[in-house]
């Protein structure tokens, strides 16, 4: 069972999507011209995909969650430009092969790197990637990375209900404890650039809700019959936090841009 069973319509309608800032960044992380060839690694419900339609014209997206695949079919055929090519795929990063002779100029992982063997799935990218191709590794800090009072206390919440330690599914989360930019420097695409784009939202307690019910660590079936319960504490807890339903949050994405080192 995947760790995101049952969340793709909450991923799909509450994730924040990438900002039009990460798009052009990694618009010009690799060449431009046609075909210009993308993977997508844990595309999700596609939003990576869907920031950078108009920018790439043949696009690859692998997942190994098929209800996460179908809402991105839902979502990204009917956007995708004439005379663009979109292939969705239902695997692993550590499974995937692409067609023969097909390289990616840029392969996308966001917020999806910690799932992965990393440096078993840099290592097969350096065969699926074109020789001036770059790989970026980017993502936001997730709401169990509490950054202000109102998070902390929606934690605190989760935690009552779960337990301590943060969830992934059935099991706990892992947490990695080197540096993105320092697995990468092992790997084929050891020149890595950092860059952070700083991002501001307003959130109210139903897309708050909406986004935990995205996650793996608070997803709607961990809570067996007290979802409700869930529900009704975490919006009392939120009112003490704003008279108006609003909730800012200061966050930001890190993208790790890597390429590999000249001959």
């Amino acid at each position: 069972m995947s760790l995101f069973t049952g969340t793709a319509q909450f991923y799909r309608k509450y994730r924040p999507g990438i900002p039009a800032e990460v798009a052009a960044v990694l618009h010009e992380a690799t060449r431009a011209g046609s075909p210009r060839r993308l993977l997508d690694i844990g595309t999700g419900t596609g939003l990576v995909v869907e920031a950078l339609l108009n920018r790439f014209d043949d696009i690859i997206a692998i997942d190994n969650d098929a209800d996460m695949l179908k809402a991105a079919e839902a979502a990204l055929r009917p956007a995708l430009p004439e005379g663009s090519s979109l292939l969705l795929v239902e695997s692993t990063a550590e499974g995937f092969t692409p067609p023969t002779g097909w390289q990616a100029d840029l392969v996308t992982i966001c917020r999806a790197f910690h799932w992965l063997d990393q440096s078993a799935v840099l290592a097969l990218l350096d065969d699926q990637v074109a020789p001036d191709g770059a790989v970026a590794i980017f993502g936001d800090n997730s709401f169990w990375v509490a950054g202000s009072p109102w998070k902390q206390a929606v934690r605190a919440v989760i935690q009552d209900f779960l337990g301590e330690q943060r969830r992934a599914g059935t099991g706990t989360f892992t947490h990695h404890d080197r540096p993105y930019s320092e697995i990468m420097e092992e790997s084929p695409f050891d020149q890595v650039e950092e860059i952070r784009v700083p991002v501001h939202r307003t959130w109210t307690a139903d897309s708050i809700l909406g986004y935990l019910y995205s996650t793996s660590f608070a997803a709607p079936q961990l809570f067996g019959g007290r979802l409700e319960e869930f529900e009704a504490a975490t919006k009392a807890t939120l009112a003490g936090h704003s008279d108006d339903d609003a909730f800012g949050e200061d966050n930001e994405f890190l993208i790790r841009i890597g390429r590999r080192s000249a001959p």
